[in-house]
């Protein structure tokens, strides 16, 4: 008798990781359920608990869900490397005025790098998760499901990794994932979507930030140069932001720039050129494909984001620049850029 391949799936509660694991199990696949711990706690390791991410619930519904299934279940408390890795970075960058994305690195560093070390040591040939997109030749691509696709933050993790990874939703489209859930009477068919930051929970960004970094307040001026408020901090704001700005009048503000030598933030209304811009820089670029510079391709600048054109040429070791025909509005600094060949991840990296 042949023996069966072994996967190790992160399930995380939600619906998406619940029939990934169901379809593993139909497709005759070894399968064993894991649940990540990478969140209880406040922020500074010996405060009290400031947020409920929730965990407590989510392993529950996870564990319900492989018993359903009758396969194992384990958790593995990745806390200590996701603060350290995603949590640090999260609080250094915004403290220097960037905006950075937790999910991409939570990506590298725990789900397809811890989470694939634990499957070495269960002997798992495959790590698989609940992601919208697929892999084929050792490549990554898109989900079928425009809507829902996540390869906007998988960019990062190491293209060797991608051969022992399996999206077993990657082919479905959303509503074809709940019918699924319900057909097989999963007990989380109906739970809701969850949004917040990764493994942390809905919590609001301020707040999460401000429990570490400090307030430190500043005008807040039109583009012409007019003082209209004040802020927190400008940590606190990105690029393109208009909600919580706190500033009366009928314009919608948006913010432009960061000024962090007069701890200005810089505001414009919506469609001021200000807010465009035609290049950006990037570095801590990974590729799944090695280019050939110049190349033109399709990049997105953020999730769900319609792919636009642009060129790509290297300016310098591990930089790139990338401009668009198009100008692209609110070019975050922190935030990442993917390149795409129609739905091929050629690879991605952090704009400066």
């Amino acid at each position: 008798m042949n023996k069966k391949i072994k996967v190790l799936v992160g399930m995380s509660g939600g619906v998406d990781s619940s029939v990934s694991a169901a379809l593993l199990v139909e497709q005759g696949y070894e399968v064993i359920g894991a649940f990540m711990k990478n969140w209880s706690r406040g922020v500074n390791k010996d405060e009290e608990e400031f947020v409920e991410c929730g965990w407590k619930a989510e392993r529950r519904d996870a564990a319900r869900v492989a018993a359903k299934l009758g396969i194992p279940f384990v958790t593995f408390d990745f806390e200590e490397e996701y603060r350290a890795k995603v949590v640090e970075n999260l609080f250094a960058e915004s403290l220097i005025g960037r905006t950075p994305n937790p999910d991409v690195l939570c990506n590298k560093y725990i789900k397809f790098d811890r989470l694939m070390k634990e499957a070495d040591r269960l002997e798992c040939d495959f790590v698989a998760t609940g992601h919208y997109a697929r892999t084929k030749d050792g490549q990554l691509l898109a989900g079928l499901d425009g809507n829902k696709d996540q390869t906007y933050f998988l960019w990062a993790i190491q293209p060797e990794v991608l051969s022992r990874v399996l999206f077993p939703i990657g082919d479905m489209e959303k509503p074809a994932v709940r019918e699924k859930a319900r057909e097989l009477g999963l007990p989380v068919a109906e739970k809701k979507d969850s949004t917040g930051i990764c493994f942390v929970g809905e919590v609001n960004m301020r707040e999460f930030l401000q429990e570490r970094l400090p307030k430190d307040p500043g005008s807040i001026i039109t583009i012409d140069g007019e003082v209209i408020g004040e802020h927190e901090g400008l940590a606190f704001y990105t690029i393109g932001q208009r909600h919580g700005l706190n500033v009366g009048g009928g314009t919608p503000w948006y913010v432009v720039k960061k000024r962090a030598q007069t701890k200005e933030l810089v505001v414009a209304s919506n469609f001021h050129p200000s807010l465009y811009q035609s290049e950006l820089e990037a570095d801590q670029l990974n590729w799944f494909i090695e280019p050939k510079f110049p190349i033109k391709c399709l990049a997105r600048i953020r999730y769900r984001q319609a792919l636009q054109e642009c060129v790509v040429e290297s300016i310098g070791p591990d930089r790139i620049k990338a401009t668009f025909p198009e100008p692209q509005r609110a070019v975050t600094s922190g935030q990442s850029i993917v390149f795409y060949q129609d739905d091929v991840v050629l690879g991605g990296g952090i704009i400066d």
